[in-house]
């Protein structure tokens, strides 16, 4: 027995020695010191033995084990040295290679029209103003002047919030005019830029959401021909000096007179095509000088201040402005699209 423990020692340091990696390592462990290992084997056969031989040959079977565990505790970190040596040399980085090139984005169509326009207004002495996108009906209908039984209230046009009509996205940004005039007073120059709501998608010139410009001013002795005037200078500020547009009369609840403005048509110049229905001019904008009851609902006399209020479609302008046949391909974020711009 004294033979074959010598033989496991020497044939256990020899092949744990040569052991390539852990899996390796663990696989002669179990070999020689497991429970069905070599050694083990072995150590039953003592019951065998006469009391004399059994405590030499129990202490020469311990220092076989502490030696085969020794050398396998070594033989691990020499294991694991190789091994990161291994993963340091593969995960290697030559800093002389050039980087990949981060792709950079671009502003967004649409927006790159609001900031131009935002410019434009600015320079004419425009202040800028934002309020809620969740509106109550007191400032997008009431105080607008639209009754109770105008269909832009109806529930199919509209995305109200709560069931008593009260509370609703707001369909419009008129109501940061409302809010403008009660909180800075007259006289007043201002755009209202943002998201609006409403239940309408039935063409390429349509979309659920869209955003506004709406502006208004108020001052002693405003006239339809100031309207007119800086409507024009805008549209031909974005468009080009040789924009034409037309005014057609309409009714807004809101303003009186009321007047909606046309542009020719980007895509056809005026010959009719699909995006202007045939018409030669597509609708920009709707406008109108002020109603008076809609100046008394903001505490404002309208026996001393007039005024002008207008607003238009965001995206109709990026349309007009980049050549855009429909509207929805505004906001699909196809990368194929926008990278165009």
């Amino acid at each position: 027995m004294k033979e074959q423990l010598e033989a496991i020692r020497k044939g256990a340091l020899e092949s744990i020695g040569g052991a390539v990696d852990a899996a390796h390592l663990e696989s002669l462990r179990v070999k020689y010191l497991g429970k069905k290992g070599e050694l083990t084997a072995v150590l039953k056969q003592m019951g065998g033995l006469s009391a004399e031989l059994r405590p030499v040959i129990g202490q020469l079977a311990n220092e076989v084990r502490a030696s085969v565990e020794k050398a396998i505790e070594a033989q691990a970190a020499v294991v694991s040295e190789r091994a990161l040596a291994a993963r340091l040399e593969a995960e290697t980085l030559d800093v002389t290679i050039p980087g990949r090139k981060a792709a950079q984005g671009h502003k967004h169509p649409m927006y790159a029209v609001l900031d131009d326009i935002k410019e434009i207004f600015i320079g004419m002495g425009f202040e800028i103003f934002d309020g809620p996108e969740i509106e109550q009906a007191e400032y997008n209908f009431t105080k607008l002047n639209a009754p109770e039984n105008h269909p832009s209230r109806d529930w199919t046009d509209t995305f109200y919030l709560t069931e008593d009509s009260s509370v609703l996205l707001r369909s419009q940004t008129s109501p940061v005019q409302i809010r403008a005039m009660e909180t800075h007073g007259v006289p007043i120059r201002m755009i209202s830029p943002g998201r609006v709501y409403r239940k309408d998608e039935v063409d390429a010139t349509h979309s659920p959401m869209f955003h506004q410009v709406e502006g208004l001013v108020v001052d002693k002795g405003i006239t339809m021909a100031d309207l007119k005037g800086t409507l024009n200078t805008i549209i031909r500020e974005i468009y080009g000096p040789d924009t034409q547009t037309r005014f057609r009369p309409h009714h807004f609840p809101f303003t009186e007179p009321s007047c909606e403005m046309d542009i020719q048509c980007h895509k056809c110049g005026g010959t009719g095509c699909s995006t202007c229905k045939g018409e030669g001019w597509i609708e920009l904008l709707g406008a109108g000088m002020v109603h008076p009851k809609v100046l008394r609902n903001c505490g404002v006399d309208p026996e001393e201040y007039s005024g002008f209020a207008f607003g238009f479609g965001l995206d109709r302008l990026a349309l007009g402005q980049y050549k855009i046949s429909d509207m929805r391909l505004i906001f699909e974020n196809d990368i194929r699209f926008l990278e165009q711009f």
